[in-house]
């Protein structure tokens, strides 16, 4: 499994069952008890020292720990914030590789973080316990914010633009001789030609009613026409690359593959895939306390992209970098940080 997926592959795309929620419960009770790692979190990675707009003299030494997920895209994203949070003058602790999203929402709820960086959708499906999700970016981020603070005292800071959910992508080749820009025009072309629309995907995602079915019923074709190979994630993306087998692979919107691989990625144009924008979470004791932290935090909203994301995770994922320099770079790069 590639690491550069969501940290228990498409557990955030899916709704865990009662005894995933009750098993990962249990590991961080256990991690907790045995003092095995959510009790006591590292330091932070590279030293970072202040961009032009210095410390925050009300951060100075307050003691903040970090949570992420352990794949690529959520260890990047809990640099960025021990970062950006290090350099205002805070004492960060780096708990930046929980397994699962489960083991973080629940590090969060219990106080073991105080901060990190979660999906929109995730949380109003996975945590949250609702069956459809709501495909207007703001409007889901508004209905998980007023639900987990209500229901959790958790905070969500506003939104940044990066959306890792699915679609279909084929490489340069393909994109050229079919024309499909748009899931409209894949639609037309399964309606004309199904045998020219070869799509891999992943055995969840051919039976999943926010996957293969659902989208065939929301763009009017008939998804029995299509050959449909079913490949584990990692094999699709090379064999779309290729072609080969695949004209067209299932795939995460901000994977590092995508542009390593020169992808082309296939446009939503009717929102039919749910909204999974990443965005700050902070617990509501800890941001009352230290009201500063959003300001610190804002330039994310307004630098962190698609593109930004694919980026630096295919810096790590296909270039073979560390995600800890990636992200610090990034930070230098933006003038928000120094190197230390």
């Amino acid at each position: 499994m590639n690491s550069t997926m969501r940290s228990d592959m498409t557990a955030p795309r899916r709704q865990p069952s009662a005894f995933r929620r009750l098993l990962s419960s249990l590991v961080v009770v256990v991690m907790v008890v045995s003092g095995c790692g959510l009790s006591n979190g590292g330091s932070v990675p590279l030293p970072v020292g202040p961009g032009p707009q210095g410390t925050v003299p009300e951060l100075e030494g307050v003691r903040v720990t970090v949570g992420g997920k352990d794949f690529t895209e959520g260890v990047i994203a809990s640099y960025l914030v021990e970062f950006l949070l290090a350099a205002a003058g805070m004492d960060v602790s780096d708990m930046s590789s929980l397994a699962g999203s489960n083991s973080f929402r629940q590090a969060l709820v219990d106080g073991q973080i105080d901060i990190g960086m979660e999906y929109t959708g995730t949380a109003w499906m996975s945590y949250l316990g609702n069956d459809e999700p709501i495909r207007d970016p703001q409007g889901q981020w508004e209905a998980v914010r007023d639900a987990d603070r209500a229901g959790h005292d958790i905070r969500w800071l506003p939104p940044t633009t990066v959306d890792n959910t699915y679609s279909f992508a084929m490489n340069r080749a393909a994109a050229e001789s079919t024309g499909v820009q748009t899931f409209s025009d894949y639609a037309e072309l399964v309606n004309s030609d199904p045998q020219a629309a070869v799509t891999c995907m992943e055995t969840e995602f051919s039976v999943r009613q926010d996957g293969w079915p659902g989208l065939a019923e929301a763009y009017g074709f008939d998804p029995s026409t299509v050959p449909t190979p079913i490949m584990q994630t990692g094999i699709i993306y090379q064999a779309t690359a290729v072609g080969n087998e695949c004209t067209f692979g299932e795939v995460y919107t901000t994977d590092g593959r995508v542009k390593g691989l020169d992808l082309v990625v296939i446009e939503d144009d009717k929102r039919f895939f749910p909204v999974y924008n990443l965005a700050v979470v902070v617990r509501g004791k800890f941001i009352d306390a230290h009201p500063q932290i959003e300001e610190v935090l804002a330039p994310l909203v307004d630098i962190l992209t698609n593109e930004v994301m694919v980026e630096m995770n295919m810096r790590v994922d296909v270039d073979g970098e560390d995600p800890a320099q990636v992200a610090r770079d990034f930070l230098v790069d933006q003038g928000l940080v120094t190197a230390g």
